[in-house]
């Protein structure tokens, strides 16, 4: 069942959109929302297996011990001789641990096996060179930029999550992901894959104890980032910002909901700060127009993410709601993947909670408890038999109620980003808006907030007053000195 109107203050949004983001017209049925980590795995592997022209992977990395996914991709490329395999991952992530096994000598097997039927890229930001990227080890080198983006590709098909491709995110990491039946939505997010892979490595197979070698090709439009970085950048902006910006189609005003067909409007956002002089991304802009519609009328929210440190503009814009509902779901302690991690790492989880603590703070300051919640995300505990983490991202939101029926959200935001200062200025991120008048897929929204609240509990002032949620100086001072890059 479709509805046939949607909020005027989401159909001011969407105008916004359009003046700001390509955009695509979806009908019914051509989104599929996945819950948990074993289905991503099986729907992942099954899309591979079919898929007869193109996979194209953009992940941050892939563990190094996924035997089983590289020998998924190698049985894909076995049975479709026509079958092309294009993989994404971030060059500091995916060679940390050389010359011992790492992403990138898994990786190069696949490449030495099949020739150019398989092209592995490496993304290296720009942020880091010279003296800096001689004496950083490289446990923290990767606090200067990644290559964030999670694009999983299979023909005409795609899913956005902000999972990537190793054993915990099959098994015991919840994550969000969301599968899209659309030709040109896959068309489009292979043209932002192929751009940032014309400015990456390519990884070929060797025989040093490594395995694998990194080499800039003649044939990349831009220098290497790490020799000619204001070179590599001003080429950059020349191939990004074309494809992140509106199409000639966005006709002001029409926005392609009066087809009775098309219940679904699709705007990708990205964040490519490190690629971008002068800065056009369309993340940080689009998520503040997202926000300013909580606070015309009396919409309900929830936002998640896996590490608490909500970017200040827009934690100012949610704290300035008045909804119904507000709901923040975010991971406790233990759900962390950083969890009792060694090193400086080990700070990250309480760093997490001392901000969500003064989240709750600041609700209560602002007389909105009962309206504003914080919630805590935990099935059992890392590292111990049954133990999850959680790494959800994402914005939903539910407009005002017509009578004392709840409403189902009808706008949400899927991706990579973890909507930090990390996320705007040093990480690539993509993403999209979905707006829907599509009852089922609002349906399938909610059910999804449903299933990523079962775990969680609700935190108050007097929570962070028990024992395992007391926060010592030294984690307030790495916190200090570290803010920008968690």
């Amino acid at each position: 069942m479709v509805t046939t109107t949607l909020h005027p203050e989401i159909r001011k949004l969407m105008g916004q959109l359009d003046d700001l983001t390509p955009r695509f017209f979806l009908r019914q049925g051509q989104i599929d929302i996945l819950k948990t980590p074993d289905e991503f795995y099986r729907v992942l592997q099954k899309k591979i297996l079919l898929a007869k022209k193109r996979v194209f992977l953009a992940t941050l990395y892939i563990g190094k011990t996924e035997n089983e996914l590289v020998d998924v991709l190698r049985k894909a490329l076995l049975e479709n001789p026509a079958l092309k395999v294009d993989i994404l991952t971030d060059a500091l992530r995916g060679t940390r641990e050389a010359p011992n096994p790492s992403s990138a000598s898994l990786m190069a097997k696949l490449v030495a096996e099949f020739g150019d039927r398989v092209e592995v890229k490496l993304f290296h930001t720009p942020n880091l060179r010279g003296m800096k990227k001689a004496m950083i080890p490289a446990r923290l080198n990767e606090g200067w930029g990644l290559q964030h983006m999670k694009l999983y590709g299979f023909d005409d098909e795609i899913i956005l999550s902000g999972a990537n491709l190793s054993h915990d995110y099959f098994t015991n990491r919840q994550d969000r992901y969301y599968l899209f039946r659309s030709a040109e939505i896959t068309n489009y997010y292979k043209k932002i894959y192929d751009a940032v892979g014309s400015l990456s490595y390519v990884l070929s197979a060797d025989n040093s104890p490594r395995g694998f070698h990194l080499s800039w090709p003649s044939t990349n439009p831009a220098p290497e980032p790490t020799k000619r970085a204001l070179r590599f950048v001003k080429i950059a902006t020349q191939i990004l910002t074309p494809l992140i910006r509106p199409s000639p189609s966005n006709v002001a005003g029409d926005i392609g909901l009066q087809d009775p067909s098309t219940v679904t409007v699709v705007y990708p956002i990205s964040q490519f700060t490190p690629l971008l002089s002068p800065n056009v991304s369309t993340e940080s802009p689009a998520i503040q127009h997202l926000l300013d519609v909580l606070k015309t009328d009396r919409f309900s929210w929830v936002f998640t993410a896996g590490y608490f440190n909500i970017h200040p503009d827009y934690r100012r814009k949610l704290l300035s709601s008045n909804p119904p509902e507000g709901a923040i779901i975010t991971a406790a302690a233990e759900a962390n993947g950083f969890y009792q991690s060694a090193g400086i790492s080990g700070y990250l989880p309480p760093a997490y909670t001392l901000l969500a603590k003064e989240f709750v703070e600041d609700v209560k300051r602002r007389q909105k408890s009962d309206s504003i919640h914080l919630l805590e995300w935990q099935n059992g505990i890392l590292n111990q038999p049954g133990g999850w983490t959680y790494h959800a991202k994402g914005i939903w939101i539910s407009p005002p109620p017509v009578d004392s029926t709840e409403e189902k959200p009808c706008v949400t935001v899927i991706g990579s980003s973890n909507f930090t200062r990390r996320s705007h200025a040093l990480d690539l991120e993509s993403n999209c808006i979905i707006v829907t008048r599509d009852e089922d897929l609002r349906s399938k929204m909610s059910d999804e907030i449903q299933h990523l609240r079962q775990f969680t509990r609700e935190m108050k002032e007097e929570s962070y007053k028990s024992n395992d949620r007391r926060v010592g100086w030294g984690v307030k001072a790495a916190l200090a000195v570290l803010g920008g890059m968690l």
